[in-house]
C-alpha cells in the first residue's frame, strides 16, 4: 500500500463530532450576534448538522447541550438524526447558567445546591439512555474568586462525592469525559483547572471515566502535545474539544491560530494510537461573526488535514533519527510532512466517495444558506441560554 493510499485508508474511520450549539447565535461576554437563518430547535440544528456531514461526508454525530437542546421526546430526536443520517453524540451538562450557581455547582457550599446539580447530572445520564448516546460531558465552572473564599480542599472532596455518584449511575458502554479549563469565570482557582486534577479523580473513579483536552483551555506556552501523549500513554485519553486560541478561550476556528500546533497533536494521536481507538474528536467553538456552517466545515477540513499530515510522518525514518541522536534530521522529518500540501490527496479521498472535492465551495452552490433564511422566520433563534 501507498503513503497517499494508506492515508485515504485512515481518514476513513476518522469522525469529527459537531456542537449543536455551534449552529445557534453566540458572541462575547458583551454581546451574542444573531445571524439570518439560525436554527431555533434542536431538530433545526440537526438540519444544519446534516449538511456539514453532507459536504464532508466524516461528522455523522452532533454533541446536544442541556438544557439548550432539551426536548419533551429525546428518542424521536435521536430519531430525527437518524433520519438525516445523523446519532447523537456527548450530552454535555449545563451547571453554570443559574443564579443557583453563583458560587458554583457540585463544590457549592451549600447542600442543597449541590443535590440540584447532581440531579441535572443524573438528568443527562437519562438523555443518554433515550438517545443511545455514550458520552457524558462534564465542565464545571465552579472556583473561587478570593483566597479564603471557601476550603480548597472541601471542594475537591465536593467534587469527588458527586462524580462518584454520577459515574456509578453509569451504563456498560457509557462514559464519564471530565474536562478542564484553567480560569473564568472562576479567577482566583478553578475547581477542575489543569489535566493533572482531572486525571486524578478518573483514576480514582475507573476506566470509564476519561479526560477531555480542550485546545483553548490551557496556560500560554503548555505543551499540549505532552498532555495528550502521556493521557495516551495511561489510556485516558477520552476526547478533544478542538478549537483555537490566542490569548484565552477564544474558541476560534480549530487550526486558525496555530496549524503546526494542530499536527503536533494529531501527530501524537497516531503515534499514540488514539486515532483508532475510543477517542473522541469533537469540535467546541462559536462562530460569532463568521457564517456557522461553512465556519464548522472548515473546522472539520482543518482536522482532516493535520491528520493527514501525521499519518505521512515516516515513523521508521524518524525513530532511525531519535535512536542516532540525529537532532536536525529527526525534526526534518516531522516538518517535511507538515509542509506536505496534502489537499490534492483530501480532494482526490472526497471524489472516491463521491463528495465534492471542495465542501466549502460545494455548500455555497446548495443554496441552503438562502433556503434557511428564508424558512427560518418567526419564533426564538437558538442561542446561548436557549
Amino acid at each position: 500500500m501507498t503513503p497517499s493510499s494508506a492515508v485515504k485508508a485512515a481518514l476513513s474511520s476518522q469522525v469529527v463530532e459537531t456542537p449543536s450549539w455551534a449552529y445557534g447565535n453566540s458572541g462575547t461576554r458583551f454581546k451574542v450576534f444573531a445571524q439570518a437563518g439560525v436554527p431555533r430547535t434542536p431538530q433545526e440544528k440537526l438540519d444544519d448538522a446534516a449538511r456539514v456531514h453532507h459536504h464532508t461526508g466524516v461528522a455523522p454525530t452532533v454533541a446536544l447541550h442541556i438544557p439548550w437542546d432539551r426536548v419533551d421526546d429525546y428518542a424521536a430526536l435521536a430519531e430525527h438524526a437518524r433520519e438525516r443520517g445523523l446519532r447523537l453524540g456527548a450530552i454535555n451538562a449545563n451547571v453554570f447558567q443559574e443564579d443557583d450557581y453563583k458560587l458554583g455547582s457540585v463544590t457549592h457550599p451549600d447542600a442543597a445546591v449541590r443535590r440540584k446539580a447532581l440531579a441535572h447530572l443524573m438528568e443527562c445520564v437519562d438523555i443518554m439512555d433515550a438517545t443511545g448516546s455514550r458520552d457524558l460531558k462534564l465542565w464545571f465552572s465552579d472556583g473561587t474568586n478570593y483566597p479564603g473564599q471557601d476550603d480548597i480542599r472541601a471542594r475537591q472532596d465536593r467534587l469527588a462525592e458527586a462524580l462518584t455518584a454520577v459515574y456509578e449511575r453509569l451504563g456498560e458502554e457509557q462514559r464519564m469525559l471530565l474536562e478542564y479549563k484553567l480560569f473564568e469565570p472562576a479567577f482566583y482557582m478553578t475547581d477542575v483547572p489543569d489535566w493533572g486534577t482531572a486525571y486524578a479523580h478518573c483514576l480514582k473513579l475507573g476506566p470509564k471515566a476519561q479526560v477531555v483536552v480542550d485546545t483553548g483551555h490551557h496556560a500560554p506556552g503548555t505543551n499540549i502535545e505532552f498532555i495528550v501523549a502521556t493521557l495516551l500513554r495511561e489510556g485516558r485519553l477520552g476526547g478533544f474539544d478542538f478549537n483555537s486560541r490566542f490569548y484565552a478561550d477564544d474558541d476560534l476556528m480549530v487550526g486558525a491560530a496555530d496549524p503546526f500546533q494542530l499536527f503536533r497533536i494529531m501527530y501524537e494521536v497516531v503515534r499514540g494510537g488514539g486515532f483508532t481507538s475510543e477517542v473522541a474528536f469533537m469540535l467546541d467553538q462559536c462562530h460569532n461573526i463568521e457564517p456557522k456552517i461553512p465556519a464548522i466545515i472548515r473546522s472539520v477540513m482543518n482536522v482532516q488535514e493535520a491528520t493527514a499530515k501525521a499519518l505521512l510522518v515516516d515513523a521508521d525514518a524518524l525513530a532511525a533519527a531519535q535512536r542516532a541522536g540525529d537532532v536536525l534530521g529527526a525534526n526534518e522529518v516531522l516538518m517535511d510532512a507538515y509542509h506536505t500540501d496534502v489537499r490534492p490527496l483530501l480532494a482526490e479521498w472526497r471524489q472516491e466517495r463521491g463528495l465534492d472535492p471542495d465542501p466549502v465551495a460545494a455548500y455555497r452552490r446548495s443554496g441552503w444558506a438562502e433556503r434557511i433564511v428564508a424558512e427560518r422566520q418567526g419564533g426564538q433563534q437558538a442561542g446561548w441560554g436557549a
